[in-house]
Order: C-alpha cells, then sequence, then structure tokens
C-alpha cells in the first residue's frame, strides 16, 4: 500500500487528535487536516465533570499545547463542521463552503448529550454536560443554586452529583433504577456508590420516572414524577447518557451496528474503503469478545486513535485494549478495566466494601473478565494484567493471593 498523501480527520476532540499526532509521530510527511466544530483547540472530557466542575481549575487537561499543531504541520481548522461526505469521489465537504479530498478519512465526531423524551423536555434553562462551556456554566449555576435536581444515576450524573454537594447545594437524583450504576457494575458495587452519597446528603429517587420538566418561556421550575410529585429546583440537569454523532457516516451510507455506531473491523476500517472510525461512534468487532463493542471512555478514544495512524498507514493491525475509565467522587477514587456482564459474571470482592477500599472482580468462566480497584493504587498493573489475558484463576485466589503471582 503507498503511502497516502492527504488524510482527513473529522472531529478534533481527543480521538481525532490523537490520530493526527500519531501519524507525525509514526514519520508520516505528507498533509494532515483535523477538522473540529469546537472553536477551542482539542480536550481531554473526564475534567469537565471533575476538576471543573468542583472548581479547582478552569480548564481541561488539552491534548497539546496550542502551537503543538503548527509545529507538527497538522492543518487545525476549529470551529468548522464538516456537513457532507461524497464516499465515491472522496471528499468532505464542510459549513464554510471547504472541499477537501482525501486519500484516507477517519471519523472521529463524538457524542451528544441525550435529551429526555417527555414534555418539558427542551425547555429552555435545562442543562447537559459535555464541552467545557457547559462545565463552566453548570459549575456557576451549582454555585448559586439552592437546590439541584439530577435525572440520571450513571456515571456523569454521579459525578456532577458530588460537585453539586461539594458547592453546598440541596441535590436529588431521579433514575428509575433501583440501583445507581447496576448496569455496569452490579448492585453489590452500586450500592456503595448509592450509600456514599447518602452519606453525603444527596436525595436519591431511585426507582421513579420523570414525567415532565415543569416550567415555561423563562425557564425551568423543576420536575415532575410519574406519581404526580413535583420536585422545584434552581437547576435541572439531564444526564441519561451520550448519543453517537454518526448522522455524517449514516448519510454517507456507511454502516451502523445495532447500538447506532459506526460499525468496523477489528483494525477500526470501515466497509468503505480507507475510511476508518475512532472513539465513540466506533463499533468496533473486538477479537477478545468475539463482537462488536462500543466504549465511550477517554481511554478508548485516545488509545484508538493512536492505533488507527498505524493502519492508515498501511498496517492491518486489530485493536486489543480492553475498556478502561475512572471516576472520582468526593473522597472514593477507582479504575475499572475489562467489560463485565454483571447480571451473569461472578462478583469477587478483595478488602472492605463497607469502608470503601476494595477491588472487584468479574469471572466468566473462571477467568477474569472485569476488575475494579476502588480506594487501592497498587495493583493496577496486576489488573490490567488479570483482564487482558483473561486469567483462570479462582475466587479464593482473588481474594487472597499476591495479585501479580496470577498474572
Amino acid at each position: 500500500m503507498s503511502e497516502p498523501r492527504k488524510i482527513v480527520v473529522v472531529g478534533a476532540g481527543l480521538g481525532g487528535a490523537s490520530a493526527a499526532a500519531a501519524l507525525r509521530e509514526r514519520g508520516y510527511t505528507g498533509e494532515v487536516l483535523l477538522m473540529g466544530s469546537d472553536p477551542r483547540r482539542p480536550y481531554e472530557l473526564p475534567p469537565l465533570s471533575k476538576g471543573v466542575l468542583l472548581g479547582n481549575t478552569d480548564e481541561p487537561d488539552w491534548v497539546h499545547e496550542e502551537k503543538y499543531y503548527g509545529e507538527h504541520d497538522i492543518r487545525f481548522t476549529p470551529g468548522v463542521t464538516a456537513t457532507r461526505i461524497e464516499l465515491g469521489a472522496r471528499l468532505v465537504l464542510d459549513d464554510a463552503g471547504g472541499e477537501h479530498r482525501f486519500d484516507r478519512l477517519v471519523l472521529a465526531t463524538g457524542s451528544r448529550p441525550r435529551t429526555l423524551p417527555v414534555p418539558g423536555g427542551d425547555l429552555p434553562g435545562l442543562y447537559t454536560l459535555r464541552t467545557l462551556d457547559d462545565s463552566l456554566k453548570l459549575r456557576s449555576a451549582f454555585t448559586a443554586a439552592e437546590r439541584v435536581v439530577i435525572v440520571g444515576a450513571g456515571w456523569i450524573g454521579s459525578e456532577a452529583a458530588a460537585a453539586a454537594r461539594t458547592h453546598h447545594a440541596d441535590v436529588t437524583v431521579v433514575d428509575p433504577v433501583r440501583v445507581p450504576l447496576a448496569n455496569v457494575v452490579g448492585e453489590t458495587v452500586g450500592g456503595v456508590f448509592r450509600d456514599l452519597h447518602a452519606e453525603k446528603g444527596v436525595h436519591w429517587r431511585l426507582g421513579e420516572q420523570v414525567a415532565e420538566i415543569t416550567g415555561g418561556p423563562d425557564g425551568v421550575r423543576g420536575v415532575r414524577l410519574a406519581g404526580g410529585e413535583e420536585l422545584t429546583a434552581d437547576v435541572v440537569l439531564i444526564a441519561v447518557g451520550a448519543a453517537p454523532r454518526v448522522e455524517l457516516a449514516h448519510a454517507a451510507g456507511l454502516e451502523l451496528s445495532d447500538d447506532g455506531g459506526v460499525a468496523v473491523d477489528a483494525s477500526l476500517r470501515t466497509a468503505a474503503p480507507d475510511v476508518y472510525a475512532v472513539g465513540d461512534i466506533a463499533a468496533h468487532f473486538h477479537p477478545r469478545y468475539g463482537r462488536r463493542i462500543r466504549v465511550e471512555h477517554w481511554a478508548n478514544a485516545k488509545d484508538q486513535g493512536a492505533h488507527v495512524a498505524r493502519n492508515l498507514l498501511g498496517e492491518n493491525e486489530p485493536f486489543l485494549a480492553s475498556p478502561y475509565f475512572f471516576t472520582d467522587q468526593y473522597d472514593l477514587g477507582c479504575e475499572y478495566r475489562g467489560l463485565a456482564d454483571p447480571a451473569s459474571d461472578d462478583l469477587v470482592v478483595r478488602g472492605d466494601l463497607a469502608s470503601r477500599e476494595f477491588t472487584a472482580f468479574w469471572l466468566r468462566e473462571g477467568r477474569v473478565a472485569a476488575a475494579m480497584n476502588v480506594n487501592m493504587w497498587d495493583d493496577g498493573d496486576a489488573l490490567g494484567a488479570l483482564v487482558d489475558g483473561r486469567a483462570t484463576v479462582t475466587a479464593e485466589q482473588l481474594k487472597t493471593a499476591d495479585l501479580a503471582s496470577l498474572t
């Protein structure tokens, strides 16, 4: 395969910026165009629901210094949105009237916050959290608010609840699930997060549905539950997940997966010649799991962006990294590796749930499918090796043995 003359990367988040940088690091000398609809240079998203929202910093973690892109001959066009892809002509059109031909194309368009399909779900004054501007506005609102209602008890909702309580707001979290985060970590570990927030003063309204966002043209007044009760609030945050931005790919005729992502093979390549996808939108066939998975975490975007560069330059290497994420809530910090099915995997706990210092393992047919260390930081490498190697172990070994010896 000859070296491409021009590579276009659509989407200037972590995945797209990592791909552009890795091309230069691998010695690619052709043209690199990095298109981003955000007017700022690429930044990482985790600080938006952590340090920025808490008020510890006003800036995210920038992927690179501002001068990096010019110094590495990466043509970066902030504030420019791709509007159409013509696969046959190998052409990307943008909202500024530009036409950009490509030899190879990377789609890294990321996600947007999901909306709540209830009456009032489009009222002015509702908050979501995805961008730096979102985080700064929400932090200001939390600082001034007396009462905050958060719809959604997932990772963003939980981290936002911790931030709002840190700003001394009265916080209520509504979600139809019985236990927060149970779909990811199961009810036992999810109960640790539930109890932590309750100790910090968060009011849980679990197992309840939102029927309406109340208010009018002047803004939001609160949330009405399916049972008729209204929760009044100064701030209502909708944190019910993210939807992949696949409109551009779909309009171009690229195949979508069952979960709405862009279908790619193990090497992150779509069915269209020389077109790849990374990050939140990539429903990638993972050889370890024998199926397509789509992961919406920063490490996945970063690692896939760096990995796709080698395949853009002629290799055909499968992406094999295990999913990884982390969270910080109050005095609880944790890291999660792998991909558990908490409804069917066997949970093994090493340490003490009550003190919130433990490691949780999920075993599937005697192999480690996932591991999560909570306020314990010495075994990260061993946990990664156990998950990546799908180590065959017993529950007793995980509870008592030196973890490094099991890898």
